[in-house]
């Protein structure tokens, strides 16, 4: 009897200790969405379903504030370094939200409808930026992370901006990005449109993109000092642009936050964002 009580209070005793272990995933999880808003959150988004236009969406894979009359991200906000770099394939699956508060319009992937509307369903967060695992580039596929894109802009300008982000990456550095949109109607392949979907969703006049660029190391918001280099564009959403540099659209943080009405960098001493933000990148890029 002695012997059956004491196996089952080690019975007990392994199933209490099991219980009160952290779960590594979600822990992993949780760490690393706190990066992508390590340097602000640009519009004060927030989680609460009457903040309709400005609601606050945390993945583990990005944050965005999503605005629900525009069926379309202000701004999605991420983090990335050769943790969030592999090789698993591009996933290509365009799928709703469902996530969103009861009631909302889910964006569907066929609400863009190439053939008749001729914009790209284009990533905030690329695809290619999250290629660690299938669950994180499938993540980049959710109608949440997506905005009507003009094909020559979407294909051409804006695809050699992200790929350079990663080249730096490569070179040993982390990124923090922010990317979003401002105005209203852009020139795709069927012509200008304010929105489509039947309304639901807004074509967007110009995208916008902030990268911090640090050396990869920790405390990575005591890192940054009046000598980081920060790359702000911004490009008009139209096909006859594609075919330029980026480099020629390179912008202040100050116009970004003017246009869109927003607060970028808002974690660092109010000093150095004077400095960061009124000034425009000019590396030359090879």
């Amino acid at each position: 009897m002695n012997n059956r009580f004491t196996l089952l209070l080690l019975l007990l005793l392994s199933l209490v200790v099991a219980c009160s272990q952290p779960d590594n995933d979600f822990n992993k999880d949780t760490d690393r969405a706190s990066l992508h808003l390590l340097l602000g959150n640009p519009s004060n988004a927030t989680a609460n379903p009457l903040n309709e236009d400005n609601y606050l969406i945390t993945l583990p894979q990005y944050s965005t504030s999503y605005n629900r009359s525009k069926g379309i991200p202000n701004w999605v906000s991420w983090h990335l370094s050769d943790d969030w770099l592999g090789s698993v394939s591009r996933q290509e699956d365009f799928r709703v939200y469902d996530n969103l508060p009861e009631g909302w319009y889910r964006v569907r992937p066929d609400d863009y409808n190439f053939s008749f509307n001729g914009f790209d369903r284009g990533h905030n967060c690329p695809s290619a930026d999250r290629t660690l695992t299938d669950v994180d580039n499938s993540a980049t596929f959710y109608m949440i992370n997506i905005m009507p894109q003009a094909p020559a802009h979407n294909q051409n300008v804006w695809a050699a901006l992200e790929s350079y982000c990663r080249r730096l990456v490569r070179q040993g550095n982390e990124l923090y990005i922010i990317m979003g949109q401002y105005g209203v109607g852009g020139t795709g392949n069927k012509g200008y449109r304010e929105n489509i979907a039947d309304g639901k969703v807004t074509v967007p006049r110009h995208f916008w993109k902030v990268i911090v660029v640090l050396p990869k190391g920790d405390n990575d918001l005591q890192r940054i000092d009046e000598k980081t280099r920060v790359i702000t564009v911004s490009i008009e959403n139209r096909n006859t642009l594609g075919g330029r540099p980026w480099s020629e659209f390179r912008t202040t943080v100050n116009e970004i936050e003017a246009a869109a009405g927003i607060d970028l960098l808002s974690e660092l001493p109010i000093t150095l964002q004077a400095v960061l933000e009124s000034r425009v990148d000019n590396v030359v890029i090879p």
